[in-house]
């Protein structure tokens, strides 16, 4: 097995022709649940070989969006994207085989696409166009080499909310093994190609002070994990001249330069001190460091005081910094998922700032991007996204490179971003905060979704009496419940992509505390299965 954080075994890399050879030739059985569409919490996903993303779901959902659009009066122009993964680029040209049959202007720019680029592509389009644009983002994100995914992005730029994505899913698994598309070389002729990364790169001054990031003269590492990033990094250097030293500036679909993550597999996760353990070791090199995954929607700040800073860390020194800096209107709001860690809210509450909470997911801050009420919105997974300077929409899905950029607006206005988030535990007090992962079968995951506060036989958690227990909030459900006490919380929810479930906790008195909570959180789990 390979050993996180170092160079992973060559003999174990994907065989990419194989895994193209199957994406093609393997064909999934509808009558198997394991094989049909399913949306998790932002699109589908799943693997060639155990015949979960092969061409036969990428014909199926396409056309299931384009039914969408129809239905939905979305006849507008429909931009495409694509990560570095090895599946994103077949699974682009079946989608595009589907999309040509229908009335719409197709849009792709040639080579790869970061998330935040379709979102912001889909706002601009929209902002002059009689008629809305979409788009689709082919990308499985962070996930190992091996994987491919397809999300759609609805005419507010953000990821589709729950009853989008359930309508594409029935309809896609309606059509799934009977979807029939012309050649490539036919679609090839109704297809636009367009530059989607100068546009944003440009317009990258109307939410960053770049010239404070210049003036400033900063050492600057970017590290795009092989991912789609590259080329709007290189963009940067070329228009702004940051300097900035781009590591890993090829694409190499088996990923081979990553270090192994925690489990020994290779996984594009800018959030993992594994994953990330290449830039960890040049920190000191530099005034500051960034990452992002394949898709560059999440951000890993590294800085030479404090390594690879923890999602929540960065998160809550980002929401601090930009409420205190930018002139924008008063009544903001700040938007955190409900597993993210409370010292958001320490921190929003010296602000007098509103907090909008939500179920695990981005596409729960979409609407509130974009209609100008939610100023930040952010999830502990490292994604966020804010608005411009004026308190305008920048994207309504996660943008990792603005947050990046971001981090170095900060050290060039005030300091490290370690040593602020320093001073924010001195005056809130210390968070420890993790999270396990669980394995579960399928029974279990639904007992832990359907959990509800009165299915708890509990007076107090980790010693301390329970304040409150939900299973809803903001009136949406969270996919399980979360139990909070004076000085901690824990979370439970099952993954919607993976065999597993998941623990949240966060002590604001101690690692042991902490500990307790997870235990705790674990008996939790045992007395209902």
């Amino acid at each position: 097995m390979n050993k996180p954080g170092e160079p992973v075994d060559k003999t174990s890399l994907v065989d990419i022709p194989k895994l193209v050879s199957e994406y093609f030739y393997l064909k999934p059985d509808p009558s198997n649940p394991n094989q049909r569409v399913s949306f998790g919490t932002s699109g589908h996903r799943g693997s060639a070989a155990q015949k979960s993303f092969n061409e036969e779901h990428i014909l199926a959902i396409t056309k299931a969006v384009c039914e969408y659009k129809k239905a939905h009066g979305f006849t507008g122009a429909i931009f495409i994207g694509k990560d570095t993964h090895a599946l994103s680029t077949p699974a682009q040209m079946s989608a595009l085989r589907v999309l040509s049959t229908y009335d719409f202007d197709i849009y792709i720019h040639d080579g790869y696409t970061p998330t935040p680029v379709i979102s912001f592509t889909i706002l601009e389009h929209n902002k002059t166009a009689a008629k809305k644009g979409d788009g689709i983002v082919i990308t499985p994100s962070h996930n190992p080499p091996e994987d491919g995914g397809f999300k759609y992005n609805p005419p507010n730029g953000g990821p589709a909310e729950s009853d989008v994505t359930k309508e594409i899913e029935q309809k896609a698994n309606s059509y799934l093994g009977n979807v029939t598309a012309p050649s490539y070389e036919k679609a090839c002729k109704k297809i636009h190609t367009k530059d989607f990364i100068t546009p944003y790169v440009e317009a990258l001054q109307e939410i960053i002070d770049i010239d404070a990031i210049q003036k400033a003269s900063l050492k600057l590492a970017a590290d795009p994990l092989g991912g789609s990033a590259i080329e709007v990094y290189k963009k940067i250097n070329e228009i702004y001249e940051l300097h900035l030293d781009i590591k890993d500036a090829y694409v190499d679909p088996t990923f081979s330069f990553m270090p192994a993550d925690h489990d020994g597999k290779i996984r594009m996760d800018c959030s993992s001190p594994y994953a990330m353990a290449n830039l960890v070791k040049l920190s000191a090199h530099y005034d500051l460091a960034f990452g992002n995954d394949t898709d560059a929607d999440r951000h890993g700040i590294v800085t030479p005081v404090g390594g690879l800073m923890n999602p929540n860390h960065f998160l809550s020194v980002a929401i601090w910094y930009l409420f205190s800096h930018r002139n924008w209107p008063k009544h903001l709001k700040i938007g955190k998922t409900f597993v993210s860690s409370s010292m958001i809210d320490r921190v929003a509450a010296s602000l007098g700032v509103e907090v909008y909470e939500t179920p695990v997911g981005f596409k729960w801050f979409a609407e509130g991007l974009y209609e100008g009420w939610l100023g930040f919105a952010g999830e502990e997974s490292a994604g966020a996204s804010f608005l411009r300077k004026d308190a305008t929409a920048w994207t309504t899905d996660k943008d990792g490179i603005i947050m990046a950029l971001l981090a170095a607006e900060i050290k060039a206005k005030t300091k490290d971003p370690a040593l602020i988030y320093k001073d924010l535990e001195e005056k809130f007090g210390k968070s420890y905060y993790a999270r396990i992962d669980k394995a579960a079968d399928a029974a279990t995951r639904a007992k832990i979704k359907a959990l509800k506060p009165q299915d708890l036989f509990i007076n107090t958690l980790a010693g301390e009496k329970i304040q409150k227990a939900f299973s809803q909030i903001n009136g949406m459900d969270v996919g399980g419940i979360k139990i909070v006490t004076q000085n901690g919380w824990i979370a439970l929810r099952p993954s919607g992509t993976e065999d597993i479930y998941k623990i949240y906790a966060e002590s604001f008195l101690s690692q042991e505390h902490l500990q307790m909570l997870q235990r705790e959180a674990q008996e939790i789990v045992r007395s209902i299965v």
